[in-house]
């Protein structure tokens, strides 16, 4: 069972992050996700703010990405959200010194920042036992794409899937055991259609 003490002011977890950005936008007509604004900023650059303490962050997709940030791409490409994480984990696990925990993030969810908190607050209080942490939606749904995992354990997920492409995000984590946060679950959403987005323009542009 995950620890439920509060971890001492000011501690935090080390963490690496991956934006996943590489998908189509069918619904959108095909725009790119990572470039549609919201209330003013591109979804890209909301999402960079929930990881602005990160050692390193990784972006999967052919997008534009600030200047610092290193990006990825998934061979071949469309491979869905699990060949992305697949191709960001291998790019880190190249890297010195990787961190415990390695955040991943889908580009289209315009509140991030705040959603993403309860989860990085969450990590010091987990015991061994939890292997990752992210929220349940207003259904119940587990939101496996604004998580934290610990990185040995999605290393070990992934190597029984090889590239990953058109895996399901079910399958991947399947084994692993979820400790769920309870704060922040106002701050979930994605941008799947042109009604989410004046959804999200109405709610964060006001």
């Amino acid at each position: 069972m995950p620890s439920t003490n509060a971890p001492p002011p000011g501690e935090t977890q080390t963490f690496d992050a991956l934006v996943l950005a590489g998908g189509r936008g069918e619904r959108l007509g095909g725009r790119d996700k990572a470039a549609l604004c919201v209330a003013g900023r591109p979804l890209l650059d909301r999402v960079l703010d929930a990881v602005t303490e990160a050692r390193r962050v990784v972006v999967v997709g052919p997008v534009a990405v600030p200047d610092g940030v290193a990006q990825v791409f998934e061979d071949p490409p469309g491979g869905g959200p699990v060949a992305g994480i697949a191709a960001g984990v291998a790019h880190l696990a190249h890297r010195r010194d990787p961190a415990p925990w390695v955040c991943v993030l889908a580009v289209d969810q315009p509140d991030a920042a705040p959603a993403l908190a309860p989860v990085l607050a969450a990590l010091p209080t987990v015991g061994p036992a939890v292997d990752a942490v992210c929220h349940r939606d207003v259904e119940g749904h587990p939101q496996w794409l604004l998580a934290a995992y610990r990185t040995a354990v999605l290393q070990r997920a992934l190597a029984a899937h090889g590239s990953g492409h058109g895996v399901p995000m079910r399958s991947l984590v399947r084994a692993l055991r979820f400790f769920h946060v309870i704060a922040g679950t106002e701050h979930l959403g994605d941008v799947d259609t042109w009604a989410d987005h004046a959804r999200w323009e109405r709610r964060l542009g006001g």
